[in-house]
């Protein structure tokens, strides 16, 4: 392993428990690799579920053949499905996994808020989809300790997707963040799964159940539940979907694809996660590929950097599966099938052909990923050692900001001024090197209602982001709403009360009216300001076009 152990039972209660038995999903040997190591994922009572239309029957219509189809399964793997790809796919959905993991309607045709949210979950788990466990070759290979190590969720992933399939955003949360556990107290998010999955294991055998598979199942859905709840409440959302991998899945989905490219700022080395890179690009798979995407040790920022190696290997993957090689080879496509087959677990009721369709069309740059706002990486916590510090209404005030407007929320019709806005002055700075954005801008909020305050040019920066005064989040979210795109907000004391102050970033692609030729700043505003100190989520957020070099 390349951390040290997460405290894994507990008691349903705030009790403090231990982990000591496995998790759930990978599958039996297949193709060993010359390399080594593993991936990760849990439910309870949210916000109330939302109400879900019953799936209509829907006709599988050969409409489809030539049609280029999105389908993120997990890990953000998406398939792109023509011809054979297609016929292929409907043996892909009579062989996946399912589990009982949402209930009260959830995995419905069109969640009832107009978007589709998703779990996918990375286990570190040594068992495969059906609960078979691993062998001691297979194992070794994957460096995954004992079979009765401990179960963690490396990776977290909540995916909003509205229901017209034209995006789709991917928020990464750090394994590490303390978070409150229902029924558990606060821990770190990534061992909310194996404390519930460990006390029902517990309970299962109190009640008689003795059979190895039957406990491993059912054990594993209730961590799936705990971690869902755990999300929910963290992030003020409802589940619609859960997608889990387990480690050997993630390994043998690597290879079936051909391998993903990925590109280091620097050499490493790291006896802990088994990577050893030179700097640059490279095409990884298998052991490699787990050793990419598991290494913290040794990296600037430890599990943040690991969690945007996740994030540029998963937009990698999604670029390699839409492209033509992939998606044309039909022995590529029968092995990638075969792998997620054997290591992939979806919620029941989730209608994949339904959810293909929704998807169609998708491309690379309409795949985005972001990772949650933290306030501490280094926190030290009561009983779990060092965690990474998050505000949960900062995290539903940022997925809010991606996911638009909630159910019973409206936006003013565009062009259309909201009176509300009046209240807020907005002093807008041009830190983009854009001539006359800042000017620009002003009209822009002006013609939306807002009261126009100063503009001026400010130092250079890569990001956009919205300064409001202490309580002023919600004034600062209007004015995000009114520009486009997801800037960041914070609040900063240099603020006066009704005012928000805009920094334009080398990377705002917002609302901007015409911008008249001259200065950034408006006349007679030409003071520099300073620019604001970096925040999470600082550089442009990765997409599937490309490949960025990462730490």
């Amino acid at each position: 392993m390349d951390h040290p152990p997460r405290n894994g039972q507990g008691d349903r209660r705030p009790a403090r428990p231990r982990q000591e038995e496995p998790g759930r999903r990978t599958a039996p040997p297949r193709r060993p690799a010359p390399r080594r190591e593993p991936v990760d994922a849990r439910r309870t009572a949210p916000p109330p579920r939302r109400p879900q239309p019953r799936p209509a029957p829907r006709a599988r219509r050969n409409s489809f053949r030539g049609a280029k189809i999105a389908l993120a399964v997990v890990s953000l793997l998406v398939m792109g499905l023509t011809g054979y790809a297609w016929a292929a796919m409907q043996g892909l959905v009579n062989g996946l996994n399912y589990a009982n993991v949402i209930s009260d309607g959830g995995g419905g045709d069109k969640p009832a808020d107009g978007a589709r949210d998703i779990l996918l979950v990375g286990l570190d788990s040594r068992t495969d989809a059906q609960g078979n466990p691993l062998s001691r070759e297979v194992l070794d290979e994957l460096r995954a300790g004992d079979s009765d190590g401990e179960l963690n969720t490396d990776s977290l992933i909540f995916v909003h997707i509205p229901n017209d399939g034209s995006k789709a955003v991917a928020m990464s949360l750090p394994r590490d963040s303390y978070v409150d556990i229902p029924g558990y107290g606060k821990h770190k998010i990534n061992s909310a799964y194996a404390r519930a999955m460990l006390q029902a294991r517990k309970d299962l055998q109190k009640q008689g159940v003795t059979d190895p598979k039957e406990l491993d199942v059912k054990a594993n859905q209730a961590g799936a539940k705990e971690l869902i709840e755990t999300i929910e409440k963290l992030t003020g959302s409802t589940i619609d979907n859960y997608a889990a991998v387990n480690l050997l899945g993630f390994s043998d989905i690597t290879k079936a694809i051909g391998g993903v490219d990925v590109c280091l700022n620097n050499n490493v080395k790291d006896q802990y996660s088994g990577a050893n890179f030179t700097k640059g690009q490279h095409t990884i798979s298998g052991v490699e590929a787990l050793e990419f995407v598991r290494q913290r040790h040794g990296l600037p920022n430890g599990d943040l950097d690991r969690v945007v190696r996740q994030q540029v290997f998963m937009a990698g993957m999604a670029r390699k599966v839409l492209s033509a090689g992939t998606l044309t080879n039909p022995g590529k496509l029968s092995d990638l099938i075969d792998a997620i087959k054997k290591s992939v677990v979806l919620n029941q009721n989730w209608d994949i052909f339904g959810f293909a369709q929704q998807m169609k069309g998708l491309t690379g740059g309409q795949l985005e990923f972001r990772t949650i706002p933290v306030k501490n990486v280094e926190y030290k916590t009561p009983e779990d050692g060092t965690a990474i510090q998050v505000d949960p209404a900062e995290v539903k005030q940022f997925v809010q900001s991606l996911a638009g407007p909630q159910p019973g929320q409206t936006a003013p019709p565009a062009n259309q001024a909201d009176p509300a806005n009046k209240a807020t002055t907005v002093d807008v700075r041009n830190a983009s090197g854009k001539t006359g954005l800042a000017a620009s801008v002003a009209k822009t909020l002006d013609a939306k209602g807002f009261t126009s305050g100063d503009t001026a040019n400010a130092t250079a920066r890569k990001t956009t982001v919205i300064w409001v005064p202490k309580g002023g989040k919600d004034k600062g979210q209007a004015v995000a709403d009114a520009l486009g795109g997801s800037p960041t907000i914070q609040e900063d004391k240099s603020v006066s009360a009704g005012h928000v102050m805009v920094f334009l970033g080398s990377d705002y692609q917002g609302t901007a009216s015409d911008a008249s030729a001259g200065s950034g700043a408006a006349a007679g505003s030409s003071s520099q300001a300073p620019a604001p100190p970096p925040v999470a989520d600082e550089d442009k957020p990765i997409t599937a076009e490309g490949v960025p070099c990462v730490n």
